[in-house]
């Protein structure tokens, strides 16, 4: 997908095989897909595109986009591929489409099934690279939560939220990566918003994501969009055009992070992708032209915020939508998308970004119950190993000032640990650093009754919440499991 960049600026046909590639910021021109010529022998027919897309229609892009997906898969049953790009955000579009990664096999050999093999190739210490990047893991974590693996809890040493808090800036409060490169901060709200537990519950504290809205809102462009790079403060950026692709994701980030899809900057970016449309298509009016990307990338926020992409709203005056627009430019039955209407063959991440968009997902997507027998809806490891070194997601909040958000890495002696273990790790070494600068008690199994030097006091106290569980009493004895989000607040 034309995903979120690492650094620098962007565009829609061409990209540098440094940082900017490291989210996918694609172009039609530079991607292989090496299609099976049986598969590119169907690509020839049109898709209906006469007035307002109807469920049948829906429907069958779904299922041929699907089959076009799987198309994409290796031999050795992996959608990632070395370098910059990858086809990984093909599991968000086939579990949009109703579509679990587990039944997604080579030649039907189960034992390559499309997550298994991604969790593996996630739970590598070398991956993602030696110099990774705040979006490397945001983008993990909302595939594999789409793939039905466990972002937390990948494997004992592979914990994307811990991975993804890691990059939360001190200096920036609210910002993942350097700020001047907003959109890792806009995909790590996405991430830490949208990639929920198993049972659907928020992970992390609303305070944590609130601190990344206002982030966001200080960005907004004065044409009520957003784009890749960071606005906020200069008023030649903020009044500089704003960007479809960018747009779409900012609004889901906000969407999927609480804010309601009533809220005025919501709205402004809901009203910017409107007065893009282009009347005879229904394409939004992009950067580099009309283009199956961005059509994706805005009908997936306006998805994300429970907005209808063929609603009144974005219905033009000719009839069309931006549904249409997409479904006029997959093939069929060959079920791959081209980036613009006059190509003559499909890429794979346009197909990606529509068939998500299609299939009414924002940028992940709950993961569809398997077909396979036995295999369940979500995997995830589920103790520590004695001895082996886990991340865990450390937040911090006084109730006054910035909160201390970390990842922390304990050495756990069993299968479980305690918030006692987690504590004392912080106070040793964590990153970004500073996460715990004090704690009372050093040691023992009782309440904790100090942190940060803030003390308990009458009815404020320390409580602690783990995986968005309601808060109790923190104690040191307090069991911590693998891969848990561990929140700390002070408080009545």
């Amino acid at each position: 997908m034309s995903g979120p960049l690492s650094s620098g600026t962007f565009s829609s046909r061409t990209f540098s095989s440094g940082p900017l590639s490291r989210f996918g910021r694609r172009s039609r021109r530079t991607v292989a897909l090496g299609l099976p010529l049986a598969v590119g022998a169907l690509l020839l027919a049109s898709t209906p595109s006469e007035a307002t897309s109807t469920p049948a229609q829906i429907t069958t892009s779904k299922t041929n986009g699907v089959n076009y997906l799987k198309s994409l898969q290796a031999a050795d049953g992996s959608y990632v591929t070395p370098g910059g790009l990858s086809n990984e955000w093909a599991f968000s579009a086939l579990a949009a489409a109703g579509t679990a990664a587990v039944d997604v096999t080579p030649g039907g050999d189960l034992t390559k099934n499309a997550r298994t093999v991604y969790r593996n190739q996630l739970s590598a210490p070398s991956w993602p690279s030696a110099s990774p990047v705040a979006t490397d893991y945001q983008r993990a974590a909302l595939n594999a939560n789409a793939a039905g693996i466990d972002p937390a809890r990948v494997a004992v040493g592979r914990n994307l939220i811990a991975d993804v808090v890691s990059y939360w800036q001190t200096a920036s409060p609210g910002s993942y990566g350097p700020p001047a490169n907003f959109n890792g901060t806009v995909f790590g709200l996405l991430a830490l918003g949208g990639a929920r537990t198993q049972a659907g519950v928020q992970r992390v504290p609303q305070s944590l994501l609130n601190a990344s809205i206002t982030v966001v809102r200080a960005n907004e462009h004065n044409d009520g969009g957003w784009n890749f790079s960071q606005a906020a403060g200069n008023p030649t950026q903020l009044a500089a055009a704003s960007d479809i692709d960018m747009t779409g994701a900012v609004i889901a980030s906000l969407c999927v992070s609480g804010v309601a899809n009533t809220d005025a900057a919501v709205v402004a970016g809901k009203n910017f992708l409107k007065s893009k449309l282009v009347n005879a298509t229904g394409a939004f009016n992009a950067m580099f032209g009309a283009n199956t990307d961005s059509n994706g990338w805005a009908v997936s926020g306006l998805n994300a915020c429970g907005f209808n992409a063929q609603g009144s709203d974005f219905t033009t005056a000719a009839g069309k939508t931006p549904i249409d627009f997409l479904l006029a430019n997959q093939f069929n039955p060959g079920g791959g998308f081209k980036y613009q209407p006059a190509d003559t063959s499909p890429t794979a991440y346009s197909s990606i970004d529509a068939l998500r968009a299609v299939g009414g997902a924002g940028f992940t997507a709950v993961p569809p119950t398997p077909v396979t027998v036995g295999a369940p809806k979500w995997v995830g490891t589920t103790t520590f190993t004695s001895g082996t070194a886990s991340k865990l997601a450390l937040i911090v909040d006084t109730g006054a000032g910035a909160l201390k958000v970390c990842s922390v890495t304990i050495t756990p002696t069993g299968t479980t640990s305690t918030l006692g273990a987690v504590l004392d790790a912080a106070l040793a070494s964590s990153t970004p650093g500073g996460c715990v600068t004090s704690r009372t008690p050093t040691s023992g199994t009782g309440t904790v009754t100090e942190v940060n030097g803030v003390t308990n006091a009458s009815a404020n106290t320390w409580k602690v919440s783990i995986d968005g569980a309601a808060a109790a009493t923190a104690t040191r004895a307090t069991v911590v499991n693998v891969g848990d989000t561990i929140s700390l607040r002070y408080g009545s």
